[in-house]
């Protein structure tokens, strides 16, 4: 009895020993487990807005756009038997791009086109039986329209078949396929996207007091970030004649893309008006934006927190972005660590 007493203190001390080194483990291992404290100072640099002068041509930001984008569908139905291309080919206008089955429609035709011979022969028949007024007049026409109406039905047949086909609209690359093999597929069904770049379309926002530098048909110079100082023509294409609420006037141009640089869409870009005088205002370093050129944002630093705040931006050099509206020159802006911010973010400003 007494050694059975001991066999089971011995066990009850070795569980003990075991949960409080794994207590002791788990604890360790939290110890290392990194916490996110949202209460925690990020450290940022950052600057007030600055008046600039902009020496060269005025620019204004936007992202490039394809000129042409569409998806590519079918006008019949039927099953898609074969797919003539694959993501990233070029394609020309006309092309054929996908076939769909059209055997059953092959029949029908051949089958129309032996009606219309049978009733051509009926016809030759019927208008020597009326010349002998063996038949009546109405009976002949009767046998006419017969014939005409199997004639349309044989073009609507042959335009039919001619949809099986599905070709390109225009000369571009295939940037997305939307169908497989084997599927069956109705009229406005998409087959594949298609994409231009051949010039592609860049869109700005021009403040009112510079909207009359426009006009349409006016030649531009483009410019896109991944290419630097590189210059590519182009020309107005639309000019709003309603503004935003920010008083801004949309500005559509065309610029001709290049083989040697060619521009992608959904690049960013900026238009520049080639014979502008230099212009002083407030400005930001581009290194503060954080939105897109379409939706400009910046982090503004208010009683030690980062408030994400959007403005408006008119012309660029590059290095520094006009400020049209929403910005003071009072305002202390994140230029560096903004990417570990997001709103209402406490932060300490570097020394």
């Amino acid at each position: 009895m007494k050694r059975i007493i001991s066999i089971s203190i011995v066990a009850i001390v070795i569980i003990a020993l075991l949960v409080v080194k794994l207590l002791s483990n788990q604890k360790a291992a939290q110890d290392k487990i990194f916490i996110y404290d949202a209460k925690q100072s990020i450290l940022v640099e950052a600057a007030r807005p600055t008046t600039h002068t902009f020496d060269r041509a005025m620019s204004f930001l936007g992202v490039f756009e394809a000129n042409h984008q569409n998806n590519v569908a079918s006008d019949a139905s039927g099953k898609l038997i074969s797919l003539l291309v694959k993501e990233g080919d070029n394609v020309s206008k006309g092309q054929v791009i996908a076939k769909l089955d059209n055997e059953l429609i092959q029949l029908q035709i051949d089958n129309a086109k032996l009606n219309i011979a049978q009733l051509k022969n009926d016809n030759a028949r019927f208008s020597n039986l009326r010349k002998d007024q063996a038949i009546s007049t109405m009976e002949a026409e009767k046998m006419e329209l017969a014939l005409k109406s199997a004639e349309v039905q044989l073009k609507q047949l042959q335009k039919q078949l001619k949809s099986t086909s599905i070709l390109a609209p225009f000369s571009g690359v295939v940037t997305k396929k939307l169908v497989d093999l084997g599927s069956m597929v109705m009229p406005g069904s998409p087959i594949v996207e298609l994409t231009d770049i051949s010039s592609l379309k860049l869109t700005v926002s021009v403040p009112e007091r510079d909207v009359m530098k426009f006009k349409k048909g006016q030649q531009v110079l483009a410019f896109a970030d991944v290419y630097g100082t590189t210059e590519f023509k182009g020309n107005v294409s639309m000019v709003a004649v309603q503004a935003d609420a920010a008083h801004n006037f949309k500005i559509q141009t065309t610029i001709q893309n290049s083989a040697k640089n060619r521009i992608m869409a959904g690049m960013y870009g900026s238009v520049a008006l080639a014979n502008s005088q230099s212009v002083t205002t407030l400005a930001i370093s581009r290194k503060a934006l954080v939105g897109s050129s379409k939706n400009p944002q910046v982090y503004v630093v208010r009683n030690g927190k980062a408030i994400l705040t959007s403005f408006t931006a008119g012309t660029s050099d590059g290095e520094y972005l006009e400020v049209v509206s929403g910005l003071t020159k009072n305002d202390v802006v994140v230029v560096k660590g903004q990417v570990n911010l997001e709103n209402n973010s406490n932060v300490k400003l570097a020394k």
